[in-house]
């Protein structure tokens, strides 16, 4: 709860009073941490509701879908006037309040459609979420490269599909330039993004891709926006929701001017099941994530991490954070007496509190907490109930849900999807055009070829006319020497039998001229 007049924010009671943050030092960032049940999400609640009141805007993810209830005031009961009495020893009446939510949602079901085109997200943080190695990776870095050259955007998921299809199959071309590009890394791009679609991620990539400045927004009565991402089924995936949030950081990261010291944050973020972000990150990656951290600060920006085991934030990161409420601890493992013990220690001492037995003592509601002061020193430790919030502490209906969805004045910039002209559309023109000319060039060549065979055909057609006509004269000259020669022997034998006959020589010339005559010739 934000109290103006004392410009603080009251996290925790104890019996010695109320423990403050300081808004000065909320973007110093922070540690929600403890074991399931103790208390968190009632905890982050408590926080978000304070930066809200004291007009911060606010992210937060919706994980169990339980947090929606902050749109609507919570509600009175005997159990919770008890615990005001008998936890917090206060007897001043409680005001419930409403806060102004705006749902969010990368699937658009529960509240807003978040978008990011492929090249805000970058080739680094698509091989993670791809789970590419590092041969995989420089792969990916060349079809952005390629893309980036050739001025194709990258903007939804079929852009990125049908790049990696374009670089695989000119491989070649690109390897003098880019380097080699095997069939069998570009494989494994295409079955990873095959996997990644069946998640839905291809309704995250297009446009119109969130801006991050939208979240910057305060309501009519001066209270922060708290900007909910309903996350029930982007849980379900939690390489995508990892990434998400990376993204995010990414984004604040480079769009941020520099701001200083500020006497209240710009905006607070809150990441739930933080240790996700984490997980089997390559250390680039890591040193990339530390950096923002410890680097977002002086551009006005709070980022609070919430886990079940502070060990699950990478030291570097851990020591980023100044303000830290610790839940309860369970240590039935030596690991986890490891682990509670090192969480102890990492408080600045109390030498009244027996820090390492109170974190396994802890009840519910209740924490280990240390705030920085105006100067920027981590109090002592010290255990105390945290406030409870004024919200409704429970899931927000959906007939509540839509109307706030629907009354939102960002919901027509964000709810239907834009589809234009990016590197899919200009590869498959490509494609197409590079098919006529395939196309084209096949049917010249079967023209060339069929004049080619029709004037052969007409050669063939003209040789075997004149071998024909050679034949039939050759036949015809056969024919009349034949003739001839029958004629021939008829003449003589009729001479002979002539001249027997008239039987002198005389006669025999005489007797050859008539029948001579008679041949035509003979």
């Amino acid at each position: 709860m934000y109290i103006p007049k004392l410009h603080k924010i009251w996290l925790c009671q104890n019996d010695k009073g109320g423990i403050y943050m300081y808004p000065k030092m909320a973007n110093r960032h922070g540690l929600i941490a403890g074991a399931t049940g103790t208390g968190k999400t009632v905890t982050l609640k408590v926080l978000a509701e304070s930066f809200s009141e004291m007009g911060v805007p606010v992210f937060l993810a919706d994980i169990k879908g339980d947090v929606s209830g902050m749109c609507l005031p919570g509600e009175d009961s005997e159990g919770f006037r008890k615990r005001l009495r008998n936890k917090l020893g206060l007897e001043t009446d409680w005001k419930f309040a409403g806060y102004p939510v705006r749902f969010w949602d990368v699937y658009g079901k529960g509240g807003i459609p978040v978008r990011a085109t492929v090249s805000e997200m970058g080739p680094d943080l698509l091989s993670r979420l791809l789970e590419l190695n590092d041969t995989q990776s420089g792969v990916m870095n060349i079809v952005f490269r390629v893309a980036d050259d050739q001025g194709l955007l990258l903007l939804d998921f079929k852009d990125l599909r049908s790049m990696v299809q374009y670089v695989g199959d000119n491989a070649a071309q690109f390897k003098t330039s880019y380097g080699n590009i095997t069939p069998a890394s570009i494989g494994a791009i295409q079955r990873a993004l095959l996997r990644l679609e069946d998640q839905g991620a291809d309704i995250f990539f297009g446009e119109p891709a969130l801006d991050i400045k939208d979240w910057f927004a305060t309501a009519e009565d001066g209270r922060g926006v708290i900007n909910l991402l309903h996350a029930t089924e982007l849980f379900q995936r939690p390489l995508l929701y990892s990434t998400f949030l990376l993204w995010m950081l990414s984004e604040l990261y480079e769009m941020m001017p520099e701001a200083g010291d500020l006497d209240k944050p710009k905006m607070v973020f809150f990441f739930d099941e933080a240790h996700l972000i984490f997980k089997d990150a390559p250390q680039s990656l890591l040193d990339k994530i530390e950096q923002i951290v410890r680097l977002i600060r002086s551009k006005g920006i709070g980022i609070y991490f919430i886990t079940q085991q502070p060990t699950d934030v990478p030291e570097s990161v851990l020591a980023q954070l100044g303000n830290k409420l610790q839940h309860a601890l369970r240590a039935y493992t030596p690991k986890e007496r490891k682990s509670l013990k090192a969480t102890a220690q990492s408080f600045r001492e109390n030498p009244a509190l027996d820090a390492e037995a109170a974190l396994g003592e802890l009840g519910t509601g209740e924490v280990l907490v240390s705030t920085l002061d105006p100067e920027g020193i981590p109090s002592i430790v010290q255990r105390a109930y945290v406030m409870p919030p004024r919200s409704y502490l429970g899931v927000c209906d959906d007939a509540k849900r839509q109307q706030l969805i629907k009354d939102c004045p960002l919901y027509s910039k964000y709810a239907e999807a834009v589809d234009r002209e990016s590197a899919y559309e200009l590869l498959t023109q490509k494609a197409e055009e590079a098919h006529a000319e395939a196309e084209a060039k096949e049917a010249a060549l079967r023209a060339k070829e069929e004049a080619k065979q029709a004037k052969e055909a007409e050669r063939a057609a003209k040789a075997a006319e004149r071998e024909r006509m050679t034949a039939e004269r050759a036949a015809q000259r056969s024919s009349s020497r034949q003739t001839k020669g029958v004629l021939d022997k008829v003449f003589d034998s009729a001479v002979n039998s002539a001249t027997r006959t008239v039987g002198s020589q005389i006669g025999s010339k005489l007797v050859r001229g008539i029948l001579g005559s008679l041949f035509k010739g003979k």
